[in-house]
C-alpha cells in the first residue's frame, strides 16, 4: 500500500519496526529509532497500539474501539484514522496489504 495515500478504513496496520514501545499503567510510550522522539499515548491510544502489535484491519481497530468505549461509529472512525495517519506521518506503523 502507498504510505503517500495515507490510511483509510480498508488499510491494514501494525507497528513498524524502527519502534520500540513500553506499556506505562495503562498508557503506552513510544520511541522512534531513527529520530530518538519519544511519544505518549494516552488509555485509548494504548488499547490501539497494543492491537496493532500484528497486522490488522483499521475496520477491526475501529470495531474493537466501538465494543470497549461508548462512542459514535463517526466520531470513532474520525479520531481513530487521525491517530493512524499521525502515527504514519511520524514513522510509527505501516501499512499492509490486505
Amino acid at each position: 500500500m502507498d504510505p503517500a495515500a495515507g490510511v483509510t478504513p480498508q488499510s491494514i496496520v501494525c507497528a513498524g519496526p524502527q519502534q520500540v514501545s513500553r506499556d506505562l499503567a495503562g498508557e503506552a510510550v513510544l520511541l522512534q529509532l531513527k529520530t530518538g522522539v519519544y511519544y505518549g499515548l494516552d488509555e485509548i491510544g494504548a488499547f490501539v497500539w497494543t492491537r496493532m502489535q500484528k497486522p490488522i484491519a483499521v475496520s477491526e481497530l475501529r470495531d474493537a474501539m466501538m465494543a470497549e468505549y461508548d462512542v459514535t461509529a463517526e466520531r470513532c472512525e474520525t479520531d481513530l484514522l487521525a491517530l493512524l495517519n499521525r502515527l504514519l506521518s511520524e514513522g510509527l506503523i505501516e501499512l499492509k496489504n490486505a
